[in-house]
């Protein structure tokens, strides 16, 4: 793969354990296994970016945060569903502002043009690292890719 962004999962772990949350109840807010989480917080397997939101969701984080894109915790997001239509317009008008065909974006990412037409139609949404290397490479906010704020940029300490 060309992308090699790795993805750290330590905040993940942290939220549960400031708030005294086991494992288990936490794989049971997500519907998994408990050693599927375990994994996951080891960053031993690869969360799902429907896992991710819900746990932005339920701690009340944006997605940047529980990915080390942002230190700021919470600015200006919304708790919602992922909608993917939205989501591939969002995608579709990053990939346009950085003067790139779909061709060009999945040689980017290694994969087929037919899979980023399907994410900017809407008909699958953006799995997680793919989302993550489009976030990194141009300096779009995870939550603003997949629709919990209108803010493009990623929010940093000032």
């Amino acid at each position: 793969m060309k992308y090699n962004y790795e993805l750290n999962y330590k905040r993940i772990k942290m939220l549960r354990l400031k708030r005294k949350l086991t494992q288990k109840s936490i794989a049971k807010l997500l519907n998994i296994s408990q050693p599927t989480y375990s994994k996951i917080e080891r960053s031993k397997t690869n969360i799902t970016i429907e896992h991710l939101n819900r746990l932005s969701n339920y701690y009340n984080v944006s997605l940047d945060y529980l990915l080390n894109l942002s230190d700021i915790d919470n600015i200006d997001i919304i708790n919602i569903d992922l909608n993917k239509e939205l989501i591939g317009k969002r995608l579709k008008n990053i990939r346009k502002e950085s003067n790139l065909y779909q061709k060009a974006l999945a040689e980017e990412l290694d994969t087929g043009q037919s899979l980023i037409s399907e994410y900017e139609s809407g008909k699958r949404l953006i799995n997680l690292n793919y989302g993550y290397f489009i976030c990194k490479k141009y300096n779009i906010s995870m939550d603003y890719l997949y629709g919990k704020t209108n803010i493009k940029e990623i929010k940093k300490i000032s």
